[in-house]
């Protein structure tokens, strides 16, 4: 499976990604406000790798992890989890820091819903960011996603810090 659109590639994500990965997702201040992350070794960063990998070869996966390719640098990354017996996709995202704030993620996002619209006929989608994430906040609106909620109990994985998180959703 490969995507493109105007000026990205989006290719599953494998061991081949593994140096970008490991810098963009290794970042304290890449990844301050996002759950699973930091990674914290190398061995969990090839563990994921290897993971994502093994979704591909499923006839029905369980998420969908496409390394963000921009004049062929691995920049980032964009998923979707299958949840809700498959009737809903999670999105999520990360893109390098180097690379904020140029567009790339919502470009990413649109193009792997159009492909599970198309190939799993998926219809409703859902994001979830840090309340404070305005960027991660501004990629949900712009994709279209509107205001579910606002809730407690975010907490990122090197923080002991007790955090606001918001959800998004729309149906296509």
């Amino acid at each position: 499976m490969k995507l493109k659109t105007e000026r990205l590639i989006l290719e599953p994500l494998s061991a081949k990604h593994y140096e970008t990965t490991f810098r963009y997702s290794t970042d304290p201040e890449n990844t301050k406000m996002m759950v699973y992350l930091p990674k914290e070794s190398e061995e969990e960063v090839r563990d994921y790798l290897s993971k994502c990998e093994k979704q591909y070869q499923k006839d029905i996966p369980e998420y969908l992890e496409m390394a963000i390719l921009l004049d062929g640098i691995h920049i980032g990354a964009v998923s979707i989890e299958f949840v809700d017996n498959n009737s809903v996709g999670e999105l999520g995202w990360i893109i390098s820091r180097d690379y904020w704030g140029n567009g790339y993620t919502v470009e990413a996002a649109r193009a792997l819903i159009d492909c599970c619209k198309e190939q799993y006929g998926l219809m409703h989608y859902i994001a979830h960011a840090d309340s404070e994430n305005h960027a991660s906040i501004r990629v949900m609106e712009k994709l279209g996603m509107k205001f579910v909620k606002k809730y407690g109990g975010r907490k990122n994985r090197i923080s002991d810090e007790i955090r606001d998180e918001v959800l998004y959703e729309i149906s296509l």
